[in-house]
């Protein structure tokens, strides 16, 4: 017979148990938005009102990266061969807004309601293959995973997690599910950690290339680069005739050059963070 006092001691147990169980992945619902978020305390993937995006053709400066990353895009919209994609390169340069922004552009192009993006964390990384796992349960949609500024840094090991993920494990990755990455790395480890393998390694060239192998999952390297003055100023521009911003032209050059030269870089982000400014000091609204 078990009394009382010990019950309620095991059902405290049970309970405790319950909550260090991992929490059990599923979708709330895939007709509520667009654009999800993975949450790895939940378990959910939950939808957003509103994708914080911008206009495709306000995407100045690299249009070669826009016209590879649309054509991957649609193809795989359209069940056609289509390869996951590393965007790398300086910051501030467009990278995970090209990826939003042609999210938006295929949706609106094919009028698909199936085309989903969902985000993952880059410290959720880990749960990936779970992740994909469940996505792959729901063939109906197609679903772009994107994981913002994705880097590894030295001690980490759910590297591997990803590498699998993608396409080295017997499973495979899912055919309804793309891989997206942005990050200031090519090859997704800082060099010091590289050098630091070689030089500790026993075979330090099998070391490195378990390494380096991570960015050959990725069939598209699309680089983005620091951009020159004359292509921040057409971002400007664009911005403010797409926004109807009040302000003549030559002041408004010389105050968008002033401001990229007090934050010490000329970006996309560095322009942006211009246009509201100014459209603050003017009253305009921008969004």
């Amino acid at each position: 017979m078990i009394n009382k006092s010990t019950n309620d001691i095991l059902i405290r147990i049970a309970d405790a148990l319950d909550r260090l169980a991992p929490s059990e992945k599923k979708i709330n619902n895939l007709d509520d938005g667009d654009g999800f978020i993975y949450d790895s305390k939940t378990g959910l993937i939950r939808p957003i009102n509103n994708i914080n995006r911008i206009p495709i053709d306000l995407l100045q400066g690299i249009m070669p990266q826009k016209k590879i990353l649309l054509e991957n895009t649609s193809n795989f919209s359209n069940n056609l061969p289509a390869n996951n994609a590393l965007l790398w390169g300086a910051r501030g340069t467009g990278k995970s807004s090209l990826v939003k922004s042609v999210h938006a552009q295929v949706l609106k192009e094919t009028s698909s309601k199936y085309l989903k993006l969902v985000e993952i964390h880059r410290e959720d990384i880990g749960d990936l293959p779970e992740l994909l796992y469940l996505l792959s349960k729901y063939p109906k949609y197609k679903f772009i995973l994107l994981c913002d500024d994705l880097s590894f840094d030295a001690g980490e090991n759910t590297y591997k997690s990803l590498k699998a993920a993608l396409d080295g494990g017997i499973e495979g990755k899912p055919n309804n599910v793309i891989f997206y990455a942005t990050s200031n790395r090519r090859h997704l480890m800082p060099r010091d950690m590289m050098e630091n393998e070689r030089s500790t390694s026993i075979n330090p060239s099998e070391s490195v290339e378990e390494k380096v192998s991570l960015s050959d999952r990725f069939g598209l390297w699309i680089g983005f680069h620091n951009i020159s003055q004359d292509i921040y100023l057409e971002i400007i521009f664009a911005y403010v005739k797409e926004y109807k911003i009040p302000m003549e032209k030559e002041k408004l050059k010389a105050k968008a050059l002033e401001w990229s030269i007090t934050r010490g870089a000329r970006s996309g982000r560095v322009a942006w963070q211009f246009i509201q400014d100014i459209a603050g000091k003017s009253k305009t609204q921008i969004i």
